[in-house]
C-alpha cells in the first residue's frame, strides 16, 4: 500500500520546485477566489521555515503589515500558488527563524548573501 501512496503523490508534485531557502525574501503569488472570480495576490517576506517532503513540504513567509506581523504557510505543490519569485538571498545559521518574530524594525533584518 506504501507504493500506491508514493504513486498518487508524485502525480501531485510541481515539475518545477523554486529553490528557496530559510532567510530568503520571498514573493509568493497565490491564486484567490473571490465568488465566482479568481485573482493572485502577492504575498512578500521572509521565509521562517521549511519543513515536510514530497507533496507535504510547506514553507512560512513572515511580513510587517501596517506594523502587525502576518505569517502564511504555503505548500509548495499546491495548486493555488501560481509562483514563487526570489527577491534576495539571506545568510543565516538556522534552521528555523522563530526569533524574528519578537523582533521590530531593522533588527528584524536578514542579512544579504553578498556574491
Amino acid at each position: 500500500m506504501n507504493e500506491i501512496i508514493k504513486a498518487i503523490e508524485e502525480e501531485q508534485l510541481k515539475k518545477e520546485v523554486p529553490a528557496i531557502h530559510v532567510g530568503d525574501t520571498v514573493k509568493v503569488y497565490g491564486k484567490i477566489k473571490e465568488g465566482n472570480r479568481e485573482r493572485i495576490q502577492v504575498f512578500e517576506g521572509v521565509v521562517l521555515k521549511v519543513q515536510g517532503t514530497g507533496s507535504r513540504k510547506t514553507f512560512t513567509v513572515r511580513k510587517a503589515s501596517n506594523g502587525v506581523g502576518v505569517e502564511k504557510t504555503w505548500p509548495v505543490h499546491s495548486p493555488n500558488v501560481e509562483k514563487v519569485e526570489l527577491v534576495r538571498k539571506g545568510k543565516v545559521r538556522r534552521a528555523k527563524l522563530n526569533y524574528l518574530r519578537s523582533r521590530v524594525g531593522k533588527k528584524a533584518k536578514v542579512k544579504e548573501v553578498v556574491k
